[in-house]
């Protein structure tokens, strides 16, 4: 192997952890996207027109989506290269870790994390930081992985190797031999999700689980593909809810 080579593969090999680590952010504004705003927007009422934060912004869709509503908004990113593509939306964007937020106690009217958790080193203590840094009667709005969609959606480790896509019934698995095979992210039960909040000054406004938009299924098949998309989403309203793909908590500090 000549050293371009070598030196080429390993690029490769970085990238692929690099997502794997802090997930692949959207880059497309798509139905699913759009769905999820509406949602935001419906939970955050009249405060989205306070100040709001997302944190953990990636590369700035949702912060460019959420601007026209919002009143002062501020991006927070971990990873550099995704902060500065963010700011380059015209957004205001700090770079930092979740865990150690750079804002005072009471600085927000609405915190939007959008499938940001799974990926910390300490979920427990980020979203201590986002309650802290809410006002009072702000709203944290939360989308992450439920653990009983039967798919994940961020990929395995298999025999060393990072394997990218959707891998069925990993998640069902024990947790011994699911977070060997994924321990780059997590996924959360309803009550695993709950443990988080323990002790914090809140309470819950909504606690679902939501399926997905398959907005890419519908751009390959779309008639099959939507009709997919309208029996899944149509589950939200039944027990089966517990099979979707990401719970979706509004929580309100008191």
């Amino acid at each position: 192997m000549s050293e371009l080579q070598h030196t080429t593969r390993n690029m490769h090999a970085n990238r692929t952890e690099k997502a794997a680590q802090l997930g692949v952010p959207s880059l497309v504004w798509r139905a699913g996207q759009q769905r999820r705003l509406d949602m935001i927007l419906q939970a955050a009422g009249a405060r989205i027109r306070g100040t709001v934060l997302e944190n953990g912004c990636g590369v700035g869709l949702y912060v460019a989506h959420l601007t026209p509503h919002a009143g002062r908004l501020i991006g927070l990113e971990y990873d550099f290269q995704q902060a500065k593509m963010a700011h380059s939306r015209g957004t205001r964007v700090v770079q930092a870790a979740g865990e150690r937020l750079p804002f005072p106690d009471d600085s927000f009217d609405v915190i939007l994390s959008h499938e940001v958790i799974e990926h910390v080193q300490d979920d427990r203590q980020t979203v201590s930081e986002m309650v802290r840094t809410l006002r009072r009667g702000g709203r944290l709005v939360l989308f992450c992985p439920n653990r009983g969609y039967p798919f994940e959606t961020h990929g395995v480790y298999w025999r060393g190797k990072y394997r990218f896509g959707n891998i069925p019934l990993v998640n069902w698995l024990p947790n011994p031999i699911r977070n060997r095979l994924a321990p780059h992210v997590r996924v959360y039960t309803r009550s695993g999700l709950a443990r988080l909040f323990a002790g914090l000054p809140v309470r819950f406004v909504t606690r679902t689980v939501i399926f997905g938009a398959y907005d890419n299924i519908i751009h390959r098949f779309p008639a099959a593909g939507t009709l997919l998309r309208n029996i899944l989403q149509g589950l939200e309203k039944t027990p089966l809810r517990g099979f979707g793909l990401s719970h979706f908590w509004v929580v309100e500090k008191v």
